[in-house]
């Protein structure tokens, strides 16, 4: 089974509004809305992975990034393990750099049926939180 380590960037501005954008078509868990993130490389710690993906996907550098949470999601065909970083200070505007559609979202809008269900556990925090 593949076994892939996720580092997550949930960006969140002063109005507590939440940049999500939408997989790619082709991808696993296609058209799904989801927090920028992707894998961690073999040389990398998470948070190494997040600065590198939220610059590569995003267009931002995060300045100030705290572990979220922590989860473990099993697929009938991978098992992952998510970083979820809650990113509220950062350089830059985020955008969709890699062509995907990206937008600011209020964190009591944000719906768990819209993002891959790994994101569930972290979508209720966040909406209880407010």
């Amino acid at each position: 089974m593949k076994k892939l380590q996720i580092a997550v960037g949930i960006i969140r501005n002063p109005q507590h509004e939440i940049f999500i954008t939408q997989r790619a078509a082709d991808a696993h868990m296609a058209n799904k809305l989801e927090f920028p993130g992707g894998k961690i490389e073999a040389d990398e710690t998470p948070e190494q992975a997040l600065t590198r993906e939220l610059q590569e996907e995003v267009g931002i550098t995060p300045h100030n990034a705290t572990l979220f949470d922590k989860l473990e999601y099993e697929f009938p065909d991978r098992h992952i393990t998510l970083w979820f970083w809650l990113v509220d200070r950062w350089e830059g505007e985020p955008w969709g750099k890699e062509g995907q559609t990206g937008r600011w979202i209020a964190v009591n809008e944000l719906n768990a049926d819209d993002f891959p269900p790994a994101n569930a556990p972290v979508i209720a925090r966040l909406v209880n939180a407010v």
